[in-house]
């Protein structure tokens, strides 16, 4: 393990009051005894439960809280650009993640890898139909899309090399796919370790099972930035120009029926086929065309505010 790699554990938290002590608490035995630097990024995502004035009292912390609820994807984006280490640890502020899996992830880490994913093996034990089989077949297409051969994109507990995240915009649920994003962007080589889970101890889940919806939306928006986000008139317009080959067919078959089988236009729905299927038409490849303008008319915007900020 390289020892002069700073490392940096961000922790999105959202209402952990109760739990974000503990999570303190169980970092610092596990990276104290590493002998390497480090810091620890604990983003406080808008809570309404005091959890700010909680990290407010613990030491070797850099604190940063979030104008109101962003979601934990934006959070983790804020505690990752904040991050001044060389390795990038994320982890869940709820106590599920074990703390002690890190040093075995960083160890994967230096056999060459650019990201490190942990696998919560024994999770959903007892939920085959309503949590584990939906999370199965997400985990299974996200892979099948993506080429990263994980069996839980999900699990919040990775390493990254910090080089890795440089280029990547998060949004959405992307937290969950963020090996399955860089492996697509920048070909990292991604590994996978089983690891603990522990039910959560305090609160209630923020998810439901529900966000495998969420997921695929956002896989879907995923694979189409990065196959069209510099040519979207490529998609739109593909698609206008399919429809405007189904509206010439229909115009085709129209006058077939009318003039060798006798068939008068208005037997047939074929008229309103020809007219729906032109309009459709038209309408992608406008959409194409605004999305090429606002592409190029595009500048860096923010997604989210730093209302506060400490370093203990």
């Amino acid at each position: 393990m390289n020892n002069e790699q700073k490392i940096s554990v961000v922790a999105p938290l959202f209402n952990e009051a109760q739990s974000v002590a503990a999570l303190h608490g169980e970092l610092l035995a596990v990276l104290k005894p590493l002998s390497r630097p480090f810091e620890i990024i604990l983003v406080d995502d808008g809570s309404t439960d005091g959890t700010f004035e909680e990290i407010k009292k613990m030491p070797f912390v850099t604190g940063i809280r979030l104008s109101r609820n962003y979601g934990q994807t934006l959070a983790l984006a804020a505690g990752i650009k904040k991050a001044t280490g060389d390795i990038i640890v994320t982890i869940d502020g709820d106590l599920e993640n074990d703390p002690k899996d890190i040093p075995n992830l960083l160890k994967k880490l230096d056999e060459g890898y650019d990201i490190v994913s942990g696998w919560r093996k024994d999770r959903w034990q007892g939920q085959f139909f309503t949590r584990r089989l939906p999370s199965y077949i997400a985990n299974r297409v996200i892979s099948f899309v993506t080429g990263a051969e994980l069996h839980d994109h999900g699990c919040s507990l990775k390493v990254y090399r910090k080089e890795i995240l440089r280029d990547l915009t998060l949004f959405g649920e992307m937290h969950r796919m963020i090996a399955a994003y860089a492996k697509l962007l920048n070909g990292a080589k991604v590994a996978e370790l089983p690891v603990n889970y522990k039910p959560r101890q305090f609160g209630v889940s923020k998810y439901g099972p529900f966000r495998i919806f969420r997921v695929l939306l956002d896989l879907f928006a995923l694979y189409f930035f990065y196959r069209y986000s510099n040519r979207p008139i490529h998609f739109f317009g593909g698609i206008g120009f399919f429809s405007f080959f189904l509206s010439f067919l229909s115009f085709l078959t129209m006058f077939y029926f009318k003039y060798v089988l006798n068939i008068t236009f208005i037997e047939t729905p074929l008229p309103i086929m020809v007219t729906l299927f032109a309009i459709i038409g038209m309408q992608f490849v406008l959409m194409g065309l605004l999305a090429e303008f606002i592409l190029r008319q595009s500048v860096d915007s923010r997604q989210y505010l730093i209302k506060e900020e400490v370093v203990n």
